[in-house]
């Protein structure tokens, strides 16, 4: 079984035991997380869509590593006489394990 869910303006496709990256998410090492904007659940005979969610249903995912950094991203700032200046940042993310899917 599947699921489609929605966090922080992204959508992620995930099962029972995956772990992924999402934007940052308060909570502690260890604590549980319930997602209730899921926004599609398959793997079965009839999946299920909602419109534009599905009442009622929640996965449940527990935080592995709550303060993590991405790579860096640069861009350079540019303007009409030359001068350039370099400017970056690190993206911030969650990383979580999904522990149930419950429709």
């Amino acid at each position: 079984m599947y699921a489609v869910i929605k966090t922080g303006g992204k959508q992620y496709r995930v099962q029972e035991g995956d772990v992924l990256k999402v934007e940052l998410l308060p909570g502690e090492k260890g604590s549980t997380i319930t997602f209730n904007e899921v926004l599609m659940i398959g793997g079965t005979d009839q999946p299920k869509v909602g419109r534009p969610v599905i009442e009622g249903a929640k996965v449940e995912a527990q935080i592995v590593d709550p303060l993590k950094k991405g790579p860096k991203a640069l861009h350079f700032v540019k303007n009409y006489f030359g001068f350039t200046r370099r400017q970056g940042h690190r993206q911030k993310y969650t990383e979580i394990k999904v522990t149930g899917i419950r429709a």
